[in-house]
């Protein structure tokens, strides 16, 4: 069969990525690609996605999903160019469509996405948003591949920074919470498995329910905050401290970082 798509970078997103495609049945092995340069890492993608071409340079004309360090994009774009590849999907983080326009020519069809990790477990986050030559076609194909991994929203490029802020940096916030949900139970006398465990459920738990219920955050939160209650208590010490607000200033920050690093 012919490739219907390759994957410039066989890092972490990539190898995810591919592995989404592959079990939700987007494409057969022999349909899809990987272009690593790295032959040790050629080595162990070849041994784990039997069928897969695994490469060291790009395929003529099979549309590409660039999945590499933003240092090393133009580098991965001009090698695309060579080998006539005219639509990109994007995931290299900050790498404009505008600047893989020119390295790629004219017509070039990009649409430039900020996925997140937990696309490694099938469960991401991605915004999608167009170049200017890339057509609805476009995006609903670029859609597709990411939905192999998660969960896919379409929005102007201006937008992809607060994205960053929110969804490609929230689950270090949510890590970051987590680290010290389980520092908290052992200060109050749980052992460091309990509190471990205790805390690895209970994100996942919360996070099921937010998804599955369809039911609004503060409705949610409402349901176990009964009045003078421990739940309450929590709460209170939470906003005492300004909790909402350090939360709402993380999101800035890092969406104010994302558009420097992207001269935005």
């Amino acid at each position: 069969m012919a490739i219907r798509l390759q994957l410039i970078g066989g890092g972490r997103m990539g190898e995810a990525l591919l592995g989404g495609l592959l079990a939700g049945g987007w494409a057969q092995p022999d349909e899809l690609a990987v272009v690593e340069k790295i032959s040790d890492r050629r080595e162990e993608l070849a041994e784990r996605f039997s069928g897969v071409t695994v490469a060291d340079h790009p395929l003529q004309q099979a549309d590409a999903v660039l999945a590499v360090k933003p240092d090393d994009a133009a580098s991965a774009g001009s090698n695309l160019k060579s080998a006539g590849v005219g639509r990109v999907l994007s995931i290299a983080a900050g790498v404009t469509t505008g600047a893989l326009e020119a390295v790629l020519g004219p017509g070039a069809r990009v649409i430039r996405a900020m996925p997140n990790t937990p696309a490694l477990v099938g469960e991401g986050a991605a915004a999608i948003a167009a170049g200017r030559h890339a057509t609805e076609g476009d995006l609903e194909w670029a859609t597709g591949v990411l939905e192999a991994v998660g969960t896919v929203v379409v929005c102007d490029e201006s937008m992809l920074d607060a994205v960053t802020g929110l969804s490609g940096s929230g689950p270090a916030y949510l890590f970051w919470m987590a680290e010290n949900l389980m520092a908290a139970g052992q200060e109050v006398g749980l052992s460091p498995d309990m509190a471990d465990a205790l805390t690895r459920q209970t994100l996942l738990g919360a996070a099921r329910l937010l998804a599955e219920s369809g039911e609004l955050p503060a409705d949610l939160r409402a349901a176990v905050t009964s009045p003078g209650g421990t739940t309450a208590a929590g709460i209170a010490e939470l906003e005492a401290r300004g909790a909402a607000s350090a939360f709402i200033a993380a999101v800035v920050a890092a969406t104010q970082r994302s558009r420097e690093l992207g001269g935005t």
